[in-house]
């Protein structure tokens, strides 16, 4: 256990936001190239581009989720309530060490979107972000729950 949190750790102290930092620490386990990675979680960063709503990590989490285990066939009610079943599992494992999947509240921020301009990446902004334990909790969860 670690290899991938460490990976997720590792790309968010590289610059990158919380869903690329653990979708791209599983990518080639499903077959995605590197830029593939970063484009495809790139909108969910910031709680949805900066909306702070559900925690980047946890949807990209989801989305490791549904890589594995997504159904395809739109009227299989017994597949989708299997899945769906799933991601409240994993939520709730989430929500069990942190209290809850929502950006604002991880962060202790105020109701409402935030300014679409990226915080800089600074010494400063590392110490005060507690990201990189909400990163490591989604990439611990997926290597327990999904990679077995």
């Amino acid at each position: 256990m670690g290899h991938y949190s460490d990976k997720a750790v590792n790309n968010f102290k590289s610059g990158y936001n919380c869903a690329q930092s653990v979708f791209l620490a599983f990518a080639e386990e499903f077959g995605f190239d590197k830029k593939t990675a970063l484009k495809l979680s790139s909108s969910f960063g910031g709680g949805m581009g900066r909306l702070r709503e559900v925690c980047g990590a946890v949807t990209s989490m989801f989305a490791i989720a549904g890589l594995k285990y997504g159904y395809t066939e739109p009227d299989d009610d017994e597949i989708k309530t299997e899945h769906y079943t799933r991601i409240q599992n994993l939520a709730e494992k989430f929500k069990t060490i942190h209290d809850t999947i929502i950006c604002r509240e991880l962060l202790g921020l105020p109701e409402g979107a935030d300014s679409p301009i990226p915080s800089k990446r600074t010494e400063q902004y590392y110490q005060e972000r507690p990201c990189e334990s909400f990163i490591k909790t989604a990439a611990e969860i997926i290597e327990q729950e999904l990679l077995n």
